[in-house]
């Protein structure tokens, strides 16, 4: 069994029994991650029937998304993962977006986009065809009117689905496709910066 997270938009959780998702809950309010984040992890490991010493592994939406969103999301499936000894699996947040419209039908260009806050948005470029859904481009961070790939049809993502993104992971593993990097993907760059220097106090 596998615990899916992912907080690159809203945030969502997610049970799987193999490729199979057992329970998800997801909430689209994009500023209360961390409130929220701990009950979707209690409440889908109930409604699975599931307890933590159940979970193999733990998939986590890697982003893109905006810093403190991704990051609770991360860290947390990082926790849960710890503190079960188990290893957690990352995804590309837009793949799950993309594996979630192959399997509703869609083929050809499709370009995934979510917001990225400050009259911005996050995109990734995929081709799906009869074999599934492949990402050419991005993720990417762009103005709205600058988005590339005109051509493609526009997929927009309110929420990246847990139970998506954890069908991506076990669809990956059965391929022996290589990991993702465990890196988050801000793809843009902090607003802190350290400090040049101490400064100097004075009376």
């Amino acid at each position: 069994m596998l615990l899916s997270l992912d907080t690159s938009a809203g945030s969502s959780a997610a049970v799987l029994d193999g490729a199979d998702v057992v329970a998800e809950r997801s909430v689209a309010d994009t500023m209360r991650h961390a409130e929220v984040v701990g009950a979707l992890i209690a409440g889908v490991l109930d409604d699975a029937g599931a307890t933590p010493r159940d979970i193999e592994d733990v998939v986590a939406g890697m982003g893109p998304g905006p810093f403190t969103g991704l990051r609770v999301g991360i860290a947390a499936a990082k926790a849960f993962a710890f503190g079960i000894g188990r290893s957690v699996l990352p995804v590309v947040s837009h793949d799950a977006v993309a594996f979630e419209a192959w399997h509703s039908g869609a083929r050809g260009p499709q370009l995934v986009v979510t917001d990225a806050r400050r009259r911005e948005v996050y995109w990734s470029a995929y081709v799906l065809d009869e074999s599934g859904a492949r990402r050419v481009d991005g993720p990417g961070l762009s103005r709205p009117d600058d988005l590339p790939h005109p051509d493609a049809a526009r997929i927009d993502a309110a929420v990246v689905s847990a139970g998506a993104l954890g069908r991506v992971a076990v669809e990956r593993a059965r391929a022996g496709a290589a990991p993702e990097p465990d890196e988050a993907l801000y793809l843009r760059s902090p607003d802190v910066t350290l400090s040049a220097g101490r400064k100097r106090v004075t009376a």
